[in-house]
């Protein structure tokens, strides 16, 4: 399959800026994919869609104020540092701009010298290994001098920066935040688990490589960065059960998604445990665990849209597009959502 087989036409103005002030009134299309159907609603109303027995599956990932805006010891030339994966303690992975100001031996300084790194090394990508001195906790530091790393092609400035972060964040670790969770609201959640739908939480630290774009005109020769994640035994079986019982498992976003096919054998059993993936979904893909799928709309030749078009079809997906786009639609990380079932 080529790459230009996943490309769709998208007008500015439908990227979406903003949130919108209430998470679960964005709009949603709801997409049958046995039969191409398509219906409009609102994200609320995903309620209707759900049928107990059923277990939707979280990614309850935090994503932590990954963007530093540093400057250079010896020429004070402004660097900015994205935190990608921690490797130890106080090593880090960085995408680093610009980066030949970056070269290894280099020393940044953040928040008027709170917090120093030190470029160690360049591995694949151009990415830096940077190591980072301070005093105190990292993790605080980073709290009161990062900013979240918010995709490239939102330019307008976060006001809260609750609203890129899911209600159920838990662990921090991701440097972008699974956006289809972004919909859910506590009192949605309670409505959802007082009709019998059981909810059930992994972990997948987001990384950017899940957003990179693709390079290769034959995206089987595209190669996927890896990202950590974690299912527990509790929450394994909880969808293992579900699975057994002949109801859905409702991955609520692609990361979910990516994880629920990571950790499931072919026997189609979930396994507990943790790990790293670079699994890449694409069509042809056989899906072992995930029945539906919640997410946004998604770029444009992303390896996102392949997902997708791999659980619904190619045509089925783009024809979605069309449809949203001429329907007016938000798109990607604060636009609307979309229900594959």
């Amino acid at each position: 399959m080529n790459l230009h087989d996943f490309y769709y036409e998208l007008p500015q103005e439908q990227i979406a800026q903003d949130p919108l002030e209430d998470r679960s009134g964005s709009r949603l299309l709801i997409l049958n994919k046995e039969s191409g159907h398509i219906r409009h609603g609102i994200f609320r109303e995903v309620i209707e869609e759900l049928h107990p027995g059923d277990c939707l599956v979280v990614n309850d990932t935090k994503v932590i104020p990954a963007r530093l805006i540093g400057n250079k010891v010896g020429t004070d030339a402004k660097i900015e540092v994205l935190l990608l994966k921690r490797r130890k303690e106080n090593l880090w992975e960085t995408l680093v701009k610009p980066g030949k100001k970056a070269r290894p031996g280099t020393r940044i300084r953040f928040g008027e010298g709170l917090l120093v790194g030190e470029v160690r090394d360049v591995v694949e990508d151009g990415n830096r290994i940077i190591r980072f001195e301070y005093d105190g906790v990292f993790e605080e530091i980073l709290d009161q001098l990062g900013q979240m790393p918010l995709p490239p092609y939102i330019t307008h400035q976060l006001k809260d920066k609750n609203r890129y972060q899911t209600v159920y964040a838990k662990h921090d670790g991701s440097a972008a935040a699974p956006t289809a969770g972004l919909h859910f609201t506590p009192m949605l959640l309670e409505a959802i688990r007082e009709k019998g739908v059981k909810i059930a939480h992994v972990t997948l630290h987001v990384g950017l490589g899940t957003f990179r774009p693709v390079k290769v005109e034959n995206i089987q020769e595209h190669h996927m960065h890896s990202e950590f994640y974690v299912v527990e035994e509790e929450q394994a079986q909880i969808i293992n059960e579900t699975k057994a019982s002949g109801k859905r498992v409702i991955a609520v976003g692609t990361t979910s998604c990516r994880t629920l096919e990571s950790a499931t054998g072919e026997d189609g059993i979930l396994s507990a445990g943790s790990g790293w993936t670079d699994i890449f979904i694409y069509p042809g893909y056989t899906f072992r665990m995930t029945d539906c799928l919640i997410t946004n709309f998604h770029l444009p030749e992303s390896t996102l849209l392949m997902l997708v078009s791999a659980l619904a079809g190619r045509d089925q997906i783009l024809a979605a597009y069309e449809e949203a786009v001429r329907e007016g639609y938000r798109f990607f990380s604060f636009g609307d959502a979309m229900l594959i079932k």
